[in-house]
């Protein structure tokens, strides 16, 4: 692994810009000026860390293939490192591809060393954000604000998950404009989730897409058939597809991609259909 010290901006692709969350400075993040660390491995993927200043960064389909929905995408890493390649930028660029905006959430990280983020006071807010912010340019960006939802892979499945139990409705009377929009996702996607004990689904809750690998560690592969079933009790719409193989963290791959546990985007996008949102 070779570190280096480089704007991520520069090691994505051109038609992919980043957004802050917050412009003038994310809450909880004050005096923090360290720059991103950014390691590109052998195979040509790579890993941020030391995020202090979340972004989104958008992929928007063609506008001839352009359905109005949209995913914000959050990356694994055990909230020590973000994997924004195989959890990140290869999926989003798939989505968009079909017609799917995707935007790629850089959160901050409560785990890696040295860190004063916690996942829920830092990493859930900077979802929750994004949100907002992707709902309040949906008309610039061409989506339908009812049709946003979020996508997570392991850690960022946790992000994912705690930002479908704990969201805002909108309120007039925010002093912020972007706090005046609901942060409530209308779908979710978890992709072997982390810690799936902390997911308690409940009526309001988004409808959920689970997939995993049955050769995951057992908190994963069979706690999240504890979840489905838990989704299914609160009566909120759920899938969940389990493949024999892949172990953790197998994202996507356009290397891989004829691989079984790699076609779950291909039913991710089935899923979609299947609740109405793509049409």
């Amino acid at each position: 692994m070779k570190t280096l010290l480089l704007s991520l901006a520069l090691l994505l692709p051109l038609h992919a810009e980043e957004v802050l969350l917050w412009p003038n400075g994310a809450p909880g993040s004050e005096g923090k000026t360290g720059e991103e660390i950014v390691k590109k491995s052998d195979n040509g993927e790579l890993t941020v860390s030391n995020v202090h200043k979340p972004t989104i960064t958008p992929y928007l389909p063609a506008a001839d293939k352009a359905t109005g929905v949209a995913v914000i995408v959050a990356p694994g890493g055990g909230h020590s490192i973000l994997c924004v390649t195989h959890e990140g930028s290869n999926v989003a660029e798939w989505l968009a591809e079909h017609g799917i905006a995707a935007f790629v959430l850089k959160y901050r990280l409560a785990k890696e060393e040295g860190s004063t983020y916690t996942v829920d006071d830092h990493a859930v807010p900077d979802m929750q954000r994004a949100l907002r912010l992707v709902r309040s340019r949906a008309s610039e960006w061409h989506i339908r604000p009812d049709a946003v939802g979020v996508m997570g892979f392991s850690a960022g499945g946790e992000v994912c998950a705690i930002s479908s139990m704990k969201f805002h409705p909108a309120s007039a009377d925010a002093a912020e404009p972007l706090d005046r929009l609901s942060d409530r996702p209308d779908f979710q996607a978890l992709i072997y989730p982390g810690r799936s004990n902390r997911i308690v689904p409940f009526a309001e809750s988004p409808p959920a897409f689970l997939a995993a690998s049955a050769n995951d560690r057992p908190d994963i592969s069979e706690g999240l058939t504890k979840v489905y079933l838990d989704f299914k009790a609160a009566k909120v719409p759920v899938e969940l597809h389990l493949y024999s193989s892949g172990g953790h963290g197998f994202g996507y791959r356009p290397s891989k991609a004829n691989t079984p546990e790699s076609q779950w985007i291909v039913r991710f996008d089935d899923w979609l259909k299947a609740q109405k949102l793509l049409k």
